[in-house]
């Protein structure tokens, strides 16, 4: 199997980061970070003057310790995801049945596609696939899956310190709210306009509807003592 610029790899199965370079994966990062520290600084009351900074450093620290964790988990899922298409490509090695084939072979193409695809595209693809390098012997890590999971804790957090800043120059709590939770609504407004950009044909009304969908997600949060 041959790069773009036609050179032999050694892994088949490696492939690039995704979520660090989709842009609705990055979008889904920001909005998760939102949702996390909001989650913090509507627990702030105005008259709690000297609590401010000890509930604005809990949040920071606790966004980037869920942004770290699901850094982690995006880890384990480039893991898990080669190691089960190493699975699939052994068992499309050994097998000789033509219905085996073709069902391991769909497992891993977009259903639509796959339903559309004659015998024949079955078996061509087979035969590409048994030219390929002979794989590792078990799924491992690359440079770009920790390139992914560093842009996951990079958009993960990156939703914290708009939100904060009110807070850092303000000496009313009180106006500071506001202008915190006003900052926060447009951007979970444009986070859900380019969300929809990439989504549907109605990016505002995509907007809207995140900003409702993360106030609800918040009052979840909050009434369960989140």
């Amino acid at each position: 199997m041959c790069d773009r610029n036609g050179k032999e790899t050694t892994d088949p199965l490696a492939t690039e980061s995704k979520r660090a370079l989709n842009p609705i994966e990055r979008v889904s990062e920001v909005l998760f970070g939102l949702i996390v520290v909001l989650t913090f600084t509507c627990t702030i009351r105005p008259k709690e003057k000297g609590q401010v900074s000890a509930i604005l450093v809990e949040a920071v620290g606790c966004t980037l310790a869920w942004a770290i964790i699901d850094a982690g988990f995006y880890l384990l899922g480039c893991l898990s995801d080669r190691g089960n298409k190493l699975l699939l490509l052994r068992q499309l090695r050994r097998s000789s049945d033509q219905n085996e084939v073709r069902s391991t072979i769909a497992k891993v193409l977009p259903p639509l596609i796959a339903s559309r695809l004659h015998w024949e595209a079955f078996e061509s693809l087979q035969q590409e696939l048994m030219l390929l390098p002979e794989p590792p012997t078990r799924p491992r890590l690359t440079a770009e899956d920790v390139k992914g999971a560093l842009g996951v804790l990079l958009f993960a957090s990156a939703a914290i310190f708009p939100i904060t800043i009110p807070f850092t120059f303000m000496s009313d709590v009180r106006l500071a709210l506001l202008v915190s939770h006003g900052i926060a609504i447009v951007l979970l407004y444009l986070a859900g306009w380019a969300l929809g950009r990439l989504t549907s044909e109605h990016p505002m009304r995509v907007g809207v509807i995140m900003v409702v969908f993360g106030s609800a997600m918040i009052a979840i949060a909050l009434a369960l003592g989140g």
